[in-house]
């Protein structure tokens, strides 16, 4: 008689509910009655699947090593073919066969076969045998129940094709999809060696707030929140820049942050709300200085997370071999599109060159230095397939860049493009306070005029920048999208675990 708790006739699953997970859950209360169960407290393994794999990868057919071995994972697949049964069972490490006998189990193994379907979790004890047909196993001398599983997994258990369930149920995806467990291993790789490069060369790691009294660093419309207690507007941060400006201030002179930025916009195959970038800020430095520590990072962290530096995205063959091309925005605009855009005497010259190239010329592009970049972004960005390091952006894209030493109206800025997009951004930092304040004035003035983007005034910042910052070179790289490149992932939701969806129902 099952136990109280399990499926009986007084406590019935819901009628939505299929009858497997009926089925299941009455197989629960069997093995709880057997004392089975069906959920462990622990388990101790001697071994992983990997191990045994590369270990004893020179058994041959037919025999077998008296090798004492405790392993667990989740069932699956089964065969059961009379007195003789085969599962696959798979931990984090990879698969391994399971052997089991009717002559050795005894009256174990019709419970085994009887009550454990694919998606179980169990361990087992046993010794080591290469079947004739040259698999790899575990000869099974007993077994435990650690987690019965009361949903089946998907009938394709070497991967999910439904994309939607792949971002929903990550759990079943990770279970049945090898290829998404190596990308998270990888990205957590990545996260690793990128923190370990910075470290190793000095810089420092402070964390910064995620609640802010002002969002900037960025142009970008934020997440609004708000404290209770001290019945106070907060922002979700849209960068740590400003903050780690303010670490500079006070005299840190390398430091960094990786974390999540909020940023309450669209969603795309290169956009979550919520992602992850590392900010990296370096006294007495410039551009220069960060375009040579972007160039060493990224190379380095390839190098180390998919052992070389040459790879192929999306079926293209990219080389991040240093040194990368470097070019500024007019020279990219001019090669694209012919159009020289340091030869406009004004906007509306500039605007009828763009119609005339049939090039879109939106009014909110004001500036010849904003249509500069609308050109750009239409005829240049996707094509940057190699890394291309694009130099010297209009000051008035650039509001929190230091104006270009030798160009008027640009500021010394680079960002860096691979695979059609901008990878990391950097700056020679503006550390003049009152040209500072002028510029984010002038941006408030555009979100009062209705652009949710504009950043407003810090004025804390501001102060920190009248106490005195040094010369500081400063970056940004968005490492959902470098993960991207580096476990060639078409969508960004292909790199975040738990990528923001709308949730199942919900109209709109």
């Amino acid at each position: 008689m099952p136990p109280s708790g399990w499926a009986t006739s007084a406590s019935s699953p819901a009628p939505d509910v299929s009858d497997l997970r009926e089925t299941r859950l009455t197989k629960a209360g069997t093995l709880a009655s057997l004392g089975q169960g069906p959920y462990a407290l622990r388990f101790d393994p001697t071994h992983r699947a990997a191990e045994l794999q590369a270990d004893h990868s020179d058994l041959p057919k037919g025999a077998e090593r008296d090798l004492p071995v405790r392993i667990a994972g989740r069932v699956m697949t089964r065969r059961v073919m009379g007195k003789l049964a085969f599962f696959t069972l798979a931990d984090e490490s990879g698969t391994i066969q399971l052997y089991l006998e009717r002559a050795a189990l005894g009256e174990s193994f019709e419970q085994l076969t009887d009550l454990v379907d694919a998606g179980d979790l169990i361990g087992v004890a046993g010794s080591l045998r290469r079947t004739d047909r040259g698999e790899l196993s575990v000869r099974v001398a007993s077994w435990w129940m650690l987690s019965k599983a009361l949903r089946p997994l998907p009938d394709k258990w070497h991967g999910l094709s439904d994309v939607e369930t792949r971002y929903r149920q990550r759990y079943l995806d990770l279970i049945v999809t090898p290829r998404s467990r190596d990308t998270f291993r990888r990205r957590a790789l990545t996260v690793r060696a990128i923190r370990r490069w910075l470290e190793d060369r000095g810089f420092l790691e402070i964390e910064t707030p995620v609640l802010q009294a002002e969002a900037g660093g960025a142009d970008a419309r934020p997440f609004i929140t708000h404290h209770n207690t001290l019945d106070l507007p907060l922002y979700l941060r849209i960068a740590t820049e400003l903050h780690l400006k303010r670490l500079v201030v006070g005299g840190f002179e390398r430091v960094f942050e990786l974390g999540r930025i909020f940023r309450n916009e669209g969603i795309s195959t290169r956009h979550n709300p919520e992602f992850t970038s590392v900010e990296v800020y370096q006294a007495y430095a410039d551009y220069h200085d960060m375009l040579a520590l972007t160039e060493q990072l990224i190379a380095a962290v390839t190098a180390e997370v998919c052992g070389g530096t040459a790879l192929t995205y999306q079926g293209v063959a990219i080389d991040l071999t240093p040194p990368w091309r470097r070019a500024t925005m007019h020279e990219l605009v001019l090669e694209a599109t012919g159009l020289d855009f340091e030869g406009f005497a004004d906007r509306g010259a500039a605007a009828a060159a763009m119609a005339a190239a049939g090039l879109e010329v939106p009014a909110t592009a004001d500036t010849v230095g904003r249509l500069l970049n609308e050109a750009f972004e239409q005829r240049v960005e996707a094509g940057l397939i190699q890394p291309t390091f694009v130099l010297d952006y209009p000051l008035e894209i650039s509001p929190l860049a230091r104006p270009h030493r030798s160009r008027p109206g640009l500021v010394e800025r680079f960002e860096l493009f691979i695979a059609g997009r901008e990878t990391a951004n950097a700056f020679s930092e503006l550390i003049d306070p009152v040209d500072q304040r002028q510029r984010l004035e002038e941006q408030q003035c555009r979100r009062l005029a209705g652009d949710l983007e504009a950043q407003g005034v810090d004025e804390d910042f501001l102060q920190a920048l009248e106490v005195g910052m040094p010369p500081t070179g400063g970056l940004g790289i968005g490492i959902d999208r470098l993960v991207m490149l580096l476990t060639d992932s078409a969508s960004i939701r292909d790199v975040i675990a738990f990528p923001l969806l709308r949730p199942e129902g919900h109209g709109g």
